[in-house]
């Protein structure tokens, strides 16, 4: 197998893995093999500086995962491991071998070196940071080389080609997550009300939308639907939001998933799509089928107190009830102006427009009345 095809058989892997978490195992296996390592880890954390929290770590070894060696790193090493604070210094996607991140006597000295890494397979392995701009602490780190020659050229030049795709797992993986959607099934996600789904057919025209991204379609929210083909409602987004569907479904090549952002109008939040190709057969002999997947992340979204219901039932704008919605989630008037770019007295002419068209008077009375519509949906 050429390493092109290897690089395409572990896309194609890791796309499908996106969605579904019983096929992890056999992607970090199809990794191993065609990278010839040992196995490879994931480690992902929260905080600042010396006070991050390892909250998520899958330790595999040829799609093995190895409960015992995690637990056993993550509670008596990690706490005293020299490199450490060192790797958190790294630039965004540098490699660096293990055995760089300690100093000549840790060498010798560390138990994390010569105790935890030897049964990890890991004293040379390969040390990757990810900065994410949310502040989350992303880590991919390989086991040893296969190789008795130790690493070579193809090896890690295959490893570099992977990292901007391993991050795009993480992200989608993230993003499923906070939508209550971590191992669900295709059509299960597609019915999930906390994330948009809009499906696309081979040659980019929407197959299917769910009702959350149908609600956004329909409002022009971010993105818009002109006669099948989905477009940024921005129009200054329209090119790369083109450009990304475009790298999904490339004519030639390796399709490619890939994020970014996406306005909306009046005071909605942005939100992220993420653009997933999805494998299909190699002859579909014309019919229609799903061959890319855009899944709409709304961050704080909740299905229970929807924008779109409070606007229709109580004649709303849709930064009015956005504002609304906010109010009744508890955020104050300057997390909303914060979080939507715009002046505390623009949100309160917002609110005093709300009260108006309502008849009432108190923050109270309108978090009271936006709360009593959560049970209708």
């Amino acid at each position: 197998m050429s390493d092109q095809d290897a690089f395409d058989r572990i896309l194609a892997a890791l796309y499908d893995a996106m969605l579904d978490d019983g096929l992890w195992p056999a992607t970090s296996a199809l990794i191993d093999e065609a990278c010839g390592i040992h196995g490879n880890t994931l480690l992902f954390g929260r905080g600042v500086k010396d006070q991050v929290r390892v909250t998520c770590a899958g330790f595999y070894f040829r799609g093995q995962r190895h409960e015992d060696l995690m637990r056993e790193y993550l509670g008596v090493y990690h706490p005293i491991d020299e490199r450490i604070p060192r790797f958190r210094q790294l630039p965004d996607s540098h490699l660096v071998h293990m055995s760089a991140l300690y100093t000549a006597a840790e060498l010798q000295t560390s138990p994390t070196y010569n105790e935890s890494l030897p049964r990890l397979s890991a004293q040379n392995g390969v040390n990757v940071r990810f900065v994410e701009p949310d502040g989350s602490h992303l880590a991919w780190i390989t086991a040893d080389s296969v190789s008795p020659d130790g690493w070579a050229s193809p090896q890690l030049a295959l490893i570099r080609g992977l990292l901007p795709h391993i991050r795009q797992f993480v992200r989608v993986r993230q993003a499923l997550a906070s939508a209550e959607a971590l191992g669900t099934t295709f059509a299960n996600l597609r019915a999930n009300p906390r994330i948009g789904v809009l499906c696309l057919d081979q040659y980019g025209q929407l197959v299917e939308a769910n009702d959350r991204a149908r609600d956004l379609l329909r409002r022009s929210d971010g993105v818009t639907d002109r006669g099948g083909l989905v477009q940024a409602s921005v129009l200054t987004e329209r090119v790369q939001f083109a450009r990304l569907i475009a790298r999904a479904l490339p004519a030639t090549g390796t399709p490619v998933s890939s994020s970014m952002v996406l306005h909306r109008e009046a005071v909605s939040p942005p939100f992220v799509v993420h653009v997933t190709p999805v494998a299909g057969p190699q002859l579909d002999f014309g019919a229609q089928r799903v061959a890319v997947l855009l899944l709409l992340v709304e961050p704080g979204y909740q299905p229970g107190l929807d924008p779109a219901l409070v606007a229709q039932s109580l004649d709303l704008s849709p930064a009015e009830s956005h504002i609304a919605v906010w109010l009744a989630e508890g955020r104050t008037v300057r997390d909303i102006a914060e979080t939507t770019g715009r002046q505390e007295g623009s949100i309160y002419w917002y609110v005093n427009r709300i009260y108006r068209k309502l008849g009432i008077s108190r923050q109270a009375d309108l978090v009271r009345l936006v709360l009593s519509l959560a049970t209708f949906r």
